[in-house]
């Protein structure tokens, strides 16, 4: 069933998960870039900080606008241009003096960035609405099996020229920049639908998305508690740093497995009871980190959490985009992508914080910022449903190059 269900998708939708596959597992510049602009360009740890903070800027700012372009151009267009100009940037990095370097990791992280909401809303398009969900979990699994085979080579590279972390990179995003070219239709075909005059009156004609949005800030916020604080944690109770390491493996591995079935499997339940679920595990996986902050206790809360990222995040993502309206796919899917990336710059700074000085009342914090987001966007899926939009018809077309 699972396996016929992925045959029958089209295949330039197939050919673009390949793509990400092979762009995920080049995607290594930026996971060893801290360590490469103090040990390869003789940075300060505070001097390589700014320059990774301007990347983390302009990749939320790639995230907002690159939708806007999307819409503009053309999807299509919008994702090989953005990864043209990432391969760029990419390259461009061992050349560019010290002073330069901040201000190019900010216009990579800006390109890099844009791709997420247009590929989001290509992979969206493709598919009738029932089969989102499973078509953005999907898109999600290729991109985690990319991402766990990439770090162990670039750890390989970097022991051998950094130089080549950079040149990996550019040249995965120019294969995936290559398939989507030449596999994507060239144009989406939108239906007849009413004019809107702009994206923020379309969300101020339907709350359920600016909720969706503001609990998925709070949800990533603390879900990247993960990242942030998680080694802390570990650290302080004396658990080896590759322990740590093997938990977010696993992580990925289960993703790969088990969300696009999961998908599959619930794409009749009401979306938002299916997010507000995900979000309850979230909080669960968070509980149990405050009250058994030890190695055992971690794998606990990273089995819940990585459930309800299985659950929420490709059933949000379908939301947002069901949400749109005709011709503002590729905004409302840049607005979802920014604040489903929110955390990274929130959560270090907010649970670092906390950590430092209430390191007890951080994990119940979150749990229950989590439980409140998991209450609020439930008893938002229970108001009466607003009168469906005009639907946006799925791309066809046989490939153009």
């Amino acid at each position: 069933m699972y396996w016929q269900r992925v045959a029958g998708l089209p295949g330039w939708l197939k050919a673009v998960m390949v793509g990400q596959l092979v762009s995920s597992a080049g995607s290594l510049a930026w996971i060893y870039f801290t360590l490469y602009l103090v040990e390869d360009r003789g940075m300060s740890p505070q001097e390589a900080g700014f320059a990774a903070a301007a990347y983390g800027v302009g990749l939320l700012l790639g995230n907002l606008s690159g939708g806007w372009f999307g819409d503009r151009f053309g999807l299509r267009g919008a994702a090989v241009a953005s990864q043209l100009s990432w391969a760029v940037a990419c390259l461009a990095m061992p050349f560019v003096p010290l002073g330069g370097l901040a201000p190019l990791a900010a216009v990579a992280g800006l390109c890099g960035g844009a791709t997420r909401p247009n590929l989001s809303a290509l992979v969206a398009l493709a598919l009738p609405a029932e089969r989102r969900r499973e078509g953005i979990a999907l898109s999600r699994s290729a991109s985690n099996a990319g991402f766990a085979i990439g770090p162990p080579l670039g750890g390989l590279l970097a022991a051998y020229n950094f130089s080549l972390v950079f040149v990996l990179d550019a040249v995965s995003s120019l294969v995936l920049a290559a398939v989507i070219w030449w596999y994507v239709p060239s144009a989406t075909r939108v239906a007849a639908a009413e004019r809107v005059s702009g994206v923020w009156r379309a969300l101020r004609a339907d709350k359920s998305v600016l909720v969706l949005l503001a609990s998925i800030v709070v949800i990533d916020t603390v879900y990247r508690q993960l990242f942030a604080t998680l080694p802390l944690v570990l650290h302080d109770a004396g658990s080896p740093a590759v322990a740590y390491g093997v938990l977010i493996g696993l992580s990925s591995v289960v993703i790969v497995l088990l969300e696009a079935p999961l998908a599959i499997r619930l794409r009749s339940h009401h979306a938002s009871r299916v997010i507000a679920v995900g979000f309850a595990l979230v909080a669960a996986g968070l509980a149990v980190l405050g009250a058994w902050p030890v190695l055992v206790g971690a794998a606990v809360a990273v089995g819940l959490i990585t459930a309800g990222e299985m659950l929420y995040k490709p059933t949000a993502t379908a939301q947002a985009v069901d949400a749109a309206p005709a011709g503002m796919t590729g905004r409302f899917s840049s607005l979802y992508a920014a604040a489903s990336i929110s955390g990274m710059t929130l959560a270090p700074a907010l649970g670092g914080t906390t950590y430092q000085h209430h390191p007890h009342l951080l994990y119940p914090l979150a749990a229950a910022l989590a439980l409140a987001a998991a209450a609020t966007t439930y008893l938002a899926g229970r108001r009466p449903v607003v009168p469906a939009r005009p639907p946006v018809e799925a791309l066809d077309g046989p490939p153009s190059g």
